[in-house]
């Protein structure tokens, strides 16, 4: 009897003491991955105090979504094989450019003293230099580029390259698409790079088959697939807006080959943009980067565009191009934005479509609005990413209390990225004020030195000042406490967006 009652209790307890066992394993495997993920955090050779810790505490709070969070999209990672390629690229299409170097050293630029710190810096954390003799035309209004963009590539008589992150089947993407084909059709070199998740509605349509079959040569930059996640993120995108025609005319700026409408996100246009054509010995840097891209892309070599630089001009401006990425510097963009808020003695101008800027950049900009420069920034009320619109809304506390005028644009979703310091230094292209562009994806922008062509784009940015309401001091510090929660909630996870 005692036997019975013996095992009766022994297989009562064996249920208790597998759950205990368990459990004890779920914990320790809990406390397990948190070590082993806070490990490889702070082993990280890039990125900053502030996104390690954001990452941390996602991790601590909720371990297994933070973990696989991380995992995808935690690292500036490309993977091996992409990162060799840049690299030999990089250094193929350089040995290339300096044999063009002599040409390019008649084309010094003429900056004024307070602003060479500025270029020396870009020259110091990037890899090119500022070139003078280039000839700017700003293209901010209407659907002018479009139209000046389909003339040049119809006018083209050896090369067109294209580099954009969105290419929609749109009214101007068709257009865009028919002056591809035409120029392929009577015989001149057409290459066109698309990003491979920017431009996957395009590339699922029947315009890539009818450009190819015309003679377009059609490549996807950085594919994007759920069998590629264990080798490189998938969120890390070619965000840059590049052209080259005849190895003589650029262009460079923040639209996409879209219509103003943009048909996938229609509920916030028009997208309000801006484009540069540049003609210049700086075109060169732009065919540099296309041509390292394309490399990246397709493995193709082609030393022919970059054995000549482009005829100089009579223009009068100095101008430098920046390209970056997740394989550049981390610092680059933040490094330049940083010398020019510190180099601003006057006037102090920016619009952007998403701000959420590390600590330290945004720390610069409210220095100068501390010292007198007066410091406007312009950003869209409504915003196509709800989370970065309230985390953006996050920082203007501090910005206000430093003196930073912000100005909220009515008239669409204003998409152009601009600077202006004190009507001299311009800085223009495809990159947000956010830590996803300064940090993440590839971009390209032009930073330069005209009074002209600044004055100009300042023009362009008291437009966008003319549609856009101000934000109201005392309102905004004086906000109710569930709409401050909220945008503060938000902004804890800046470092991550």
């Amino acid at each position: 009897m005692g036997s019975v009652l013996l095992n009766a209790d022994t297989t009562r307890t064996m249920p208790v003491v597998i759950e205990a066992s368990l459990d004890l394993l779920l914990l320790a495997g809990h406390i397990g991955l948190i070590v082993w993920m806070l490990i490889e955090i702070l082993l990280r050779k890039e990125g900053t105090s502030d996104t390690r810790l954001a990452w941390i505490t996602l991790i601590v709070l909720v371990p297994y979504l933070g973990a696989l969070v991380y995992m995808l999209f935690g690292g500036r990672w490309i993977g091996k094989r992409r990162r060799a390629l840049h690299h030999a690229a990089h250094e193929h299409v350089d040995l290339m450019q300096r044999r063009v170097s002599a040409v390019l050293e008649e084309q010094q630029p003429s900056i004024p003293p307070q602003f060479r710190p500025i270029f020396d810096i870009a020259s110091a954390v990037g890899d090119t230099d500022a070139l003078g003799g280039n000839s700017l035309q700003l293209f901010g209004q209407g659907d002018g580029f479009a139209a000046q963009v389909v003339a040049d590539i119809t006018a083209a008589t050896s090369s067109v390259h294209v580099l954009t992150y969105i290419f929609l089947d749109d009214d101007t993407g068709r257009r865009f698409a028919d002056a591809l084909i035409a120029a392929a059709q009577r015989g001149v070199d057409v290459r066109l790079l698309v990003d491979a998740v920017g431009s996957k509605r395009m590339l699922r349509s029947t315009l890539p088959a009818a450009m190819r079959q015309a003679g377009v040569q059609v490549h996807e930059m950085l594919p994007a697939s759920p069998l590629r996640v264990a080798f490189a993120r998938m969120d890390l995108r070619n965000h840059r807006k590049i052209m080259v025609i005849d190895n003589a005319i650029g262009w460079a700026g923040s639209r996409n080959i879209a219509s103003p409408a943009f048909a996938v996100k229609a509920a916030f246009a028009p997208w309000v943009d801006c484009m540069v054509r540049i003609t210049g010995p700086a075109i060169d840097d732009l065919q540099r980067l296309f041509l390292e891209d394309w490399f990246l892309a397709t493995d193709e070599e082609h030393p022919e565009f970059l054995q000549s630089a482009a005829h100089s001009t009579a223009g009068c401006t100095d101008l430098q191009v920046i390209g970056t990425g997740p394989d550049c510097g981390i610092d680059t963009l933040h490094q330049i934005l940083r010398t020019c808020f510190h180099a601003a003695r006057d006037e102090l101008i920016l619009t952007t479509p998403y701000y959420v800027p590390d600590a330290a950049t945004e720390l610069a900009l409210r220095n100068a609005a501390m010292r007198g420069v007066r410091t406007v920034l312009i950003v869209p009320r409504r915003n196509d990413s709800k989370l970065v619109s309230l985390a953006s809304r996050s920082h203007y506390a501090d910005l206000i209390r430093a003196g930073v005028e912000i100005h909220e644009f009515e008239a669409g979703l204003l998409h152009a990225k601009t600077m202006v310091v004190d009507r001299e230094v311009f800085m223009i292209g495809s990159a947000n004020l956010d830590r996803r562009s300064l940090e993440l994806n590839f971009e390209v922008s032009l930073l330069g030195c005209c009074s002209q062509f600044a004055s100009e784009l300042r023009f362009l940015q008291m437009s966008y000042l003319n549609d856009s309401t101000p934000v109201d001091t005392a309102t905004w510090l004086a906000q109710p406490w569930p709409r401050r929660l909220i945008c503060n909630a938000a902004g804890l996870l800046s470092p991550l967006l």
